[in-house]
């Protein structure tokens, strides 16, 4: 009896972990903000994210800023502008240009904005990644 009920106890505990909780790595270097932005894609500012392969980049929100990528007009990616493997400071922000965010650093990281992978440089850790939903003409992107 009290075998099973270890068992029990034993999946209980492995099953109520979400898969964002399994997935999510602590990276000491970049804290977590709260924000939420809404980008209307009627609005000229936002209108390359209408088309496949476009990206916004905005610095006003995240610790860096944050970079929104469209993939297939359903999907869209968005992830913080800090190098991840870096504290932040005066070289950790990113630039984007094309698919590639690269930071101004010794290192000289590259990243994939599509993936959040590390292309080139050092460091263990992938982009910081940020919750996307697309409603209609309405990209919300939060953490």
């Amino acid at each position: 009896m009290k075998k099973t009920l270890f068992l029990l106890l034993f999946l209980a505990f492995f099953t109520a972990c979400s898969p964002n909780d399994i997935n999510k790595v602590n990276n000491p270097n970049l804290i977590d903000l709260n924000f939420r932005m809404q980008l209307n894609l009627d609005f000229p500012e936002y209108n390359d994210l209408q088309f496949p392969g476009n990206s916004y980049v905005t610095y006003n929100e995240g610790i860096k800023g944050v970079v929104v990528y469209n993939i297939n007009n359903s999907q869209y990616t968005a992830f913080e502008l800090s190098d991840p493997n870096h504290p932040p400071s005066n070289c950790s922000s990113m630039e984007v240009e094309g698919i590639i965010a690269h930071c101004n650093c010794e290192d000289a990281n590259s990243y994939n904005i599509i993936t959040g992978e590390l292309m080139e440089g050092e460091g263990q850790y992938a982009m910081k990644p940020y919750r996307i939903e697309a409603r209609g003409n309405i990209i919300e992107v939060y953490n």
